[in-house]
């Protein structure tokens, strides 16, 4: 191949994902949808008496349960119980089919996991095409055990357990010295250059429905020129580097979680991504809630009987400490404003709590709890609770999908079920 038409092709790949992007926002000028995904992921089950918030119908959150904190939010959320995983089972089954559906090669997704194949489609045209985040993730090591994120059936993602190496990912250039700076967008800026002339040569040899196509590429480049010289010192400005914490300490972990809750919100209000997740430990986690006083670890309160009532005193009390950190997250989106101009963060934010199983005492992926945060921009009717009655949770991730304006009719392996879950539209 000729350089020039070798460089006038690699200019177009290089240009593809951010086409998807300028596509979507497109789509999304429509005012309904989502324009971002944020999981959260706490592990080991629950206790289904002690989670499900009373009758299907208004959500009213009763006191004493594990979802109370977040009864301020109410309104905001959509609360669903029933879905079970399709052909999964017990703790490592569960954490590898609860974002994947048990994807293959070919099916919707690749193999990938909701929130990679997501980033694929909305991340183009960010910094970063995803943020994972994690708090005690990795004593064990990767494996389907430890990890939630596939980016194909072979291919694990590790979430960053340590806040000041996501800080340095999230801010990157905004860390450094003014001159550092100038050089770092200088040589971006030549590369601009570059892709730009040889888009400019390749037009003038198109048909007409070609160069409408490259004419949206070129709409694309203008977008990320756009944010690679946009003045972010004015609305984003990076807060405090948090604080040294051993990532692999137990005591460290609401430390670490309350960091991490607030890069995540920081990293998505800046558009530096479009996805997050935030995995806290993960399946048949040993993790100790030490700082609530207990001494057992998380793990084996999962599995004590309704006979022993102070255990399961100390593992409701456990999972109500999540649910106030998920509330935190629902609360912190809200308090931000959409930089759209229009309502909040958690208005135009598809938010999840995921969990693996159901309930850990039977080592079943059946009546597995989820929580929506936000109306997905008109598109959930929120302040719920819904019985979903043994559909499968594929249907769930399908309605996730179409809320971020991704037209698919199934994710994962399609013998599970195609269509959205009809209980959440609006």
């Amino acid at each position: 191949m000729r350089r020039r038409s070798l460089l006038a092709g690699g200019a177009a790949l290089l240009l593809a994902p951010l086409l998807r992007s300028f596509e979507s926002a497109r789509a999304d000028s429509s005012g309904r949808g989502a324009k971002r995904l944020m999981i959260f992921y706490s592990p080991n089950g629950t206790n289904p008496t002690k989670w499900r918030p009373g009758s299907p119908g208004r959500l009213d959150i009763p006191t004493g349960t594990i979802l109370s904190p977040l009864k301020p939010y109410e309104d905001q959320l959509i609360a669903i119980g029933g879905l079970n995983f399709y052909q999964a089972t017990n703790h490592e089954g569960g954490q590898h089919a609860m974002l994947t559906n048990q994807g293959g090669a070919g099916d919707v997704g690749g193999g990938a996991s909701i929130d990679q194949y997501v980033a694929t489609q909305l991340g183009g045209g960010t910094p970063l095409r995803s943020l994972e985040l994690g708090v005690l993730t990795s004593l064990w090591g990767g494996g389907q055990q430890t990890r939630m994120s596939y980016a194909n059936p072979s291919s694990l993602v590790t979430p960053d357990d340590d806040p000041r190496s996501v800080y340095r990912r999230v801010w990157g250039d905004l860390l450094e010295t003014d001159d550092v700076r100038d050089r770092l967008r200088a040589r971006r800026a030549s590369v601009l250059d570059a892709v730009r002339g040889d888009l400019s040569d390749l037009q003038r040899r198109l048909g007409a429905s070609e160069r409408e196509k490259l004419e949206q590429h070129v709409e694309s480049l203008r977008s990320v020129e756009q944010g690679l010289f946009a003045d972010t010192e004015g609305a984003c400005v990076p807060g405090d580097a948090p604080d040294r914490l051993a990532p692999n300490e137990n005591h460290n972990a609401p430390a670490i979680l309350d960091a991490q809750i607030r890069l995540a919100v920081e990293a998505l209000t800046c558009g530096v991504t479009n996805v997050a997740s935030i995995q806290f430990s993960h399946t048949v986690s040993p993790v100790v809630f030490d700082w609530l006083g207990q001494s057992e670890g998380h793990h084996s309160l999962s599995h004590i009987d309704d006979s022993n009532t102070e255990g399961i005193r100390r593992f409701v009390e456990a999972e109500t400490w999540c649910a106030e950190q998920f509330a935190k997250l629902v609360g912190a989106l809200a308090e931000r404003p959409d930089p759209s101009g229009e309502g909040s963060m958690l208005d135009s934010t598809v938010v999840v709590w995921a969990k693996e199983m159901g309930d850990p005492r039977a080592h079943v992926c059946t009546d597995v709890p989820f929580v929506i945060a936000g109306g997905a921009g008109g598109c959930f009717r929120t302040g719920r609770y819904i019985e979903a009655g043994g559909q499968h949770h594929a249907h769930l991730l399908v309605s996730i999908l179409n809320a971020l304006g991704i037209e698919e009719t199934s994710f994962g392996d399609a013998e599970a079920g195609t269509g959205a879950l009809s209980e959440l539209s609006a």
